[in-house]
């Protein structure tokens, strides 16, 4: 992780939907410093509980897999790559307990669950310079929604409200002004409505290596245009600066 970006990791969850892969989508609260008010995937930053329980683990990447996980329980109680499967009352109660303040590796073991990290399939790592006072190295993880019917809980205070849609669909919402989306997400979606399946997005994931995307500023013409690199998975790799929202 970059030494002056703050380590996080996102989830994104897909369950199979009648017009395609649902996402698991966020809204975060309005009166959240970073973002607030956009869509997102659930996610937060690495904290040094996750680097103790990753230590026991054979994952590069195992602190970031472990928040991810949390995260996914704590702002919606889906319950995301933990076996064996806890019922939608024992979800909530993780929520509530990880709400609290709660251990994640200590709640697990009292509760019987163990991870099964296997799952997480790494899609991308993002580090935007787009904030000189907070920014972010965050790994984007795909996961499998867990079977079932879930009831969304959005975390109080964190996110305003939780749903499933496609990739498409929440990009049409940006489209047309009821939804905003930081430059992250949006590129993240285009990518993933590319494909039809999670087994899909998570081969077109292993298909490229995980480095780091450090958005730059790019002039074509007399136009200024925030810019990824091309050949790493994004259809689209540029969007103009002027009127950008950056969260």
């Amino acid at each position: 992780m970059s030494d002056d970006a703050i380590p996080a990791a996102t989830v994104i969850v897909v369950r199979e939907g009648g017009n395609g892969p649902e996402l698991l989508i966020v809204e975060r609260a309005g009166g959240m410093t970073f973002a607030g008010g956009a869509l997102v995937f659930p996610g937060g930053r690495i904290d040094e509980q996750y680097r103790r329980f990753a230590r026991a683990l054979s994952y590069a990447d195992g602190a970031a897999r472990i928040a991810a996980v949390r995260e996914s329980v704590e702002e919606t109680a889906i319950p995301v790559a933990l076996k064996p499967l806890p019922s939608p009352q024992q979800a909530a109660h993780l929520q509530r307990e990880l709400i609290g303040g709660a251990d994640f590796g200590d709640l697990l073991k009292e509760s019987g669950l163990a991870l099964d990290l296997d799952t997480l399939v790494p899609l991308a790592r993002w580090v935007p310079k787009f904030h000189a006072s907070r920014r972010f190295d965050t790994l984007f993880l795909l996961a499998p929604a867990p079977s079932g019917k879930w009831p969304l809980r959005p975390q109080p205070g964190e996110c305003a409200g939780a749903f499933w849609m496609t990739a498409a669909q929440v990009l049409e919402k940006d489209r047309v002004g009821e939804a905003k989306l930081i430059f992250p997400t949006r590129r993240t979606l285009e990518r993933l409505a590319q494909h039809a399946t999670f087994d899909a997005m998570a081969e077109d994931a292993r298909a490229y290596a995980i480095e780091p995307i450090t958005p730059w500023v790019e002039e074509h013409g007399d136009e200024r245009f925030i810019t990824i690199p091309e050949g790493i998975g994004y259809p689209v790799t540029r969007e103009k600066l002027d009127g950008l929202w950056r969260g």
